[in-house]
């Protein structure tokens, strides 16, 4: 990571951190519809925001300065940070009032990286990546392709972490120009202001246009016959950017809900473990794991997402049927859809009843019911209960309910997993490492391992 970016400067700041930042390999066409995606989202959006883009030379500037130019008539403000190349002065974008541009010097660690910020009131996004360096690809070389370039970094939606970015952004842009710095810092302080009353924008929305766009940028590369080496480690990719975006807006959805941003990773944890419990197979243990992760898709009302063939009496809530496109991703669909079922058959969207209901569902809506009423007692009572108590209580209302909404056996192991806790069981939490192995989730890192007990909740 190169002394001094933005992305290392941001990387230190978080060493320490509860939520270490967790970095990805990102081939360039990848980051091209990644980032088209978000930008694309600017002309839906209810508000005008403050836009900071890095695109290392002036020459990649030019060959997004028209779209630029339309993205610029829906925003606050749009700044450009690349180093100067013949014509990236002079194209009429960089004309408009709202558009800066910063020529980065030639030993300016930020003319290596590739960073996209979108702050609003109503809408956040964020990449910002790193190029490798020519050590960083071994054996192999440099590509001989530029859109099979890859790039270290991360991408997220997630407004605080965007915020301190765009600070750091702002305050390197200072270097350059400080009657600029003064600006944008009045202009961040205006949307904060305004964030907390904004209408948000539709996340299910833009996350549709992340996967479509990916899934186009794909096809536009088969259609250029590519090595076919090559394409799988690309299909890698390009399916582990359409699992992180639903996965980040999952994390975000639950994070507004209950106030705590390890919810997702939580539930994945307790879904897990009751899995191994009950002594499921590594391909279910896997499954229950991402679903965990992805349950708060349908619960916040964004849309109950389905792969598969509903019953007839289903009445599905509106939200994110782009799930319906990603083939791998179709039992996980399922699985989050029933988790609202009820043991008696009153729960919703089929209606079904005991054995009908999949096991994965059954025991997904179980912990994540428990998780969040574990939350909700610590915020209620967290002076006046300690955390066995809180857990006795969570696990009460739980059994309150066995035999109606709930399997009575997923009862009763839930009764022996909270035992567990009580007497010390620790459950590694963390949020997910999205590869392309187990179901595109890595096994924790020892450095990054947290526990149950450790978590917001308790």
């Amino acid at each position: 990571m190169l002394e001094g970016s933005i992305l290392q400067l941001l990387s230190d700041a978080h060493k320490s951190s509860p939520r270490p930042l967790r970095f990805g390999v990102y081939y360039k066409n990848t980051l091209v519809a990644l980032c088209h995606a978000l930008e694309d989202s600017i002309l839906t959006s209810n508000t005008a925001p403050l836009t900071i883009t890095a695109f290392q030379r002036g020459k990649w500037y030019l060959q997004e300065a028209d779209r630029y130019h339309e993205i610029a008539q829906k925003s606050r403000q749009i700044v450009i940070m690349a180093s100067p190349d013949t014509g990236f002065a002079e194209h009429p974008t960089s004309k408009l009032a709202n558009v800066a541009l910063i020529s980065l010097e030639p030993n300016d660690p930020v003319g290596q990286e590739w960073h996209l910020m979108i702050l609003s009131p109503s809408y956040t996004a964020m990449v910002l990546c790193q190029e490798l360096s020519e050590s960083d690809y071994g054996s192999s070389g440099l590509p001989e392709s530029d859109l099979e370039r890859k790039f270290y970094g991360f991408w997220t939606f997630e407004p605080a972490l965007v915020l301190e970015t765009v600070e750091l952004a702002i305050a390197h842009i200072g270097k350059y120009n400080p009657e600029l710095q003064q600006k944008l810092t009045a202009q961040v302080q205006e949307i904060t202001a305004q964030a907390a009353s904004a209408e948000q924008d539709n996340l299910g929305e833009i996350v549709s246009r992340v996967v479509h766009y990916l899934q186009t940028s794909q096809h536009d590369l088969i259609a250029e016959e590519m090595q076919a080496s090559h394409q799988e480690e690309l299909d890698v990719n390009l399916f582990s950017n359409e699992l992180q975006a639903f996965v980040r807006m999952a994390q975000l959805m639950e994070l507004a809900n209950t106030g705590n941003p390890m919810a997702t990773a939580e539930v994945a944890a307790l879904a897990e473990v009751m899995g191994q419990l009950l002594d499921l197979p590594a391909w279910q243990l896997k499954r229950l794991r991402l679903a965990g992760l992805l349950h708060g898709l349908v619960p916040l009302g964004v849309k109950a997402v389905t792969g598969l063939e509903e019953a007839p009496c289903c009445h599905l809530q509106p939200g994110i049927e782009v799930l319906r496109a990603m083939p791998r991703l179709q039992a996980i669909a399922h699985i989050i859809t029933h988790q609202t079922e009820w043991w008696n058959g009153n729960g919703t969207p089929g209606g079904f009843a005991g054995e009908d209901i999949p096991l994965e569902s059954r025991i997904l809506g179980l912990v994540a019911h428990f998780e969040a009423r574990v939350i909700q007692l610590f915020k209620e009572g967290s002076e006046n209960f300690n955390r066995e108590e809180i857990l006795s209580k969570a696990l009460a209302d739980c059994q309150a309910q066995s035999g109606e909404r709930w399997e009575p056996k997923l009862v009763e192991t839930l009764s022996l997993l909270v035992m567990s806790l009580q007497q010390g069981l620790n459950l590694p939490i963390a949020p997910p490492r999205v590869t392309s192995g187990m179901w595109l989730v890595e096994p924790l890192l020892p450095t990054e391992a947290k526990t149950y007990q450790q978590t917001i909740s308790f």
